[in-house]
């Protein structure tokens, strides 16, 4: 599971998986709106990591990001996790 620490936004924390196929599975808001965080992670739940990124970026809410931008965010920084290290 990887964790990602948010900046700006109510969620403290997002927890993710992503397959050997590149699926975004398992994703968990800690804090923040729970209705609507566990809507975006059933949205998300089984889409290609780059589909959900560019759905994804660019959504303000506060501070000029927003959960489901910060969610984005973190699957960038884990695309780039793997590519240095070429494993999770």
């Amino acid at each position: 599971m990887q964790t990602y620490l948010t900046r700006g936004t109510c969620s403290r924390q997002i927890l993710f998986d992503v397959t050997p196929d590149n699926k975004v599975e398992n994703v968990k808001f800690i804090g923040g709106c729970s209705g609507n965080l566990q809507g975006i992670a059933k949205l998300v739940q089984g889409k290609d990591v780059d589909e959900v990124i560019s759905t994804l970026k660019g959504i303000k809410c506060r501070s000029n990001t927003s959960c489901p931008d910060q969610l984005a965010t973190a699957l960038e920084e884990y695309k780039i996790k793997i590519s240095r290290h070429g494993e999770e």
